[in-house]
């Protein structure tokens, strides 16, 4: 069975001010177009459809127009909510939809029912895992001693009627222990909403959301799709596609559809003189979405405005030279994204009171961050 793996789409996000909706129509046309010459049985889409919980018109519009697409083509469709979306709100209209072949999972309500496809080989279920809190699933398993994310993920699998002779595939929005973060993904650094992928191991595959990079974790059976689009700096160097996914009788390929944005999004550093060289502009894509960074140890006048005339899509301009590397290392702003929270509240609670944090207090903040978490993630 052949398989198409998308996720984060985050319609209606802006990047650096910048609307992204035009790209993002794009790249959903390019998306239609690899369905096309693929010809999947089922679109997987893990989550994050949206990047608000109330999200612009014009973004409902477009996945609107983006699931008739893929409806008339045909396949299934299987869509959870993931913790940019609301879950009510994405459900809407789902019972009504299954008709078309668009399967929306329902706010979870402590039981999920699988959807079936089959092929040569037989039954293939789908079990879509709408993104959790452990809050959300202790109401529901109250005895299951749900203290963690990971906790929270094992009960629900553990309440599946799965069917072992069957393969079963899930479809599951939370970051998975060991996959590789970047800046533009909700997460604590200190691993709090940490879910270990042991725990997928009843599916046969696991299409993951939340994580921007595509990438497999531990094994090609746990895989993130990825963002089709770089929406920070920090993907600049990412490769972004489609992940296919060829379900066997007892194993998993994949391998990933590259997709070519209608701008790339990319960082480019040197002097002043040099980057609005009339050589250097020449072999570049001057319409790209730009971070630039000026190793000009003084500040060019008016460089915002002169740089624009080059790339009209300037994104963010920075310097770096011995001024700002100073005000760096005085501030100490370099390390604080490397830093647990725990380990900030420590060095805050050390500064004001000459002395670090009792193992009492310590475990005290430890509970706290952890319930504060929960509750706002």
């Amino acid at each position: 069975m052949k398989l198409l793996h998308l996720a984060d789409l985050h319609l209606g996000k802006r990047v650096n001010g910048f609307p992204m909706l035009e790209d993002q129509r794009y790249i959903l046309e390019r998306i239609l177009a690899i369905v096309d010459a693929e010809a999947p049985q089922a679109v997987l889409i893990a989550g994050d459809v949206y990047d608000r919980t109330v999200p612009p018109e014009e973004a409902v519009d477009l996945f609107d127009g983006f699931l008739v697409g893929l409806a008339g083509r045909g396949l299934q469709v299987y869509i959870i909510s993931g913790n940019h979306d609301s879950a009510g709100r994405v459900a809407f209209g789902g019972r009504l939809m299954d008709a078309s072949g668009i399967h929306l999972a329902p706010v979870y309500n402590g039981t999920i029912a699988p959807l079936t496809l089959s092929d040569e080989y037989g039954p293939v279920a789908f079990w879509l895992i709408p993104f959790l809190k452990p809050a959300q699933v202790r109401r529901f398993w109250p005895d299951d001693g749900i203290e963690t994310y990971t906790d929270a993920v094992r009960a629900v699998i553990a309440h599946l009627d799965l069917d072992s002779a069957c393969r079963n595939v899930a479809l599951v929005h939370q970051f998975v222990a060991g996959a590789a973060v970047c800046d533009s993904e909700e997460h604590t650094v200190g691993g709090l909403d940490e879910v270990a992928a042991a725990v997928f191991a009843p599916f046969a595959y696991t299409a993951l959301g939340h994580l921007h990079s595509p990438q497999s974790v531990g094994s090609d059976a746990v895989r993130y799709a990825g963002s089709p689009l770089k929406y920070s700096f920090s993907e600049a160097d990412q490769k972004k596609g489609v992940t296919v996914v060829e379900l066997g009788a007892d194993g998993v390929a994949v391998r990933l559809v590259p997709l070519q944005p209608r701008h790339d999004l990319r960082r480019i550093r040197g002097l002043f003189d040099a980057v609005t060289d009339p050589g250097y502009l020449a072999g570049q894509d001057t319409d790209d979405y730009c971070e630039i960074t000026l190793l000009d140890e003084e500040d060019v006048p008016s460089a915002q405005a002169r740089l624009r005339a080059c790339y009209p899509n300037l994104m963010a301009l920075r310097y770096d030279n011995t001024r700002t590397r100073s005000e760096a290392q005085v501030t100490g702003s370099a390390d604080v994204e490397h830093k647990t929270p725990l380990q900030l509240l420590d060095e805050l609670y050390d500064l004001q009171n000459g002395q670090p944090m009792s193992e009492d207090q310590r475990a005290l903040a430890t509970r706290l961050i952890t319930e504060i978490w929960e509750e706002t993630l």
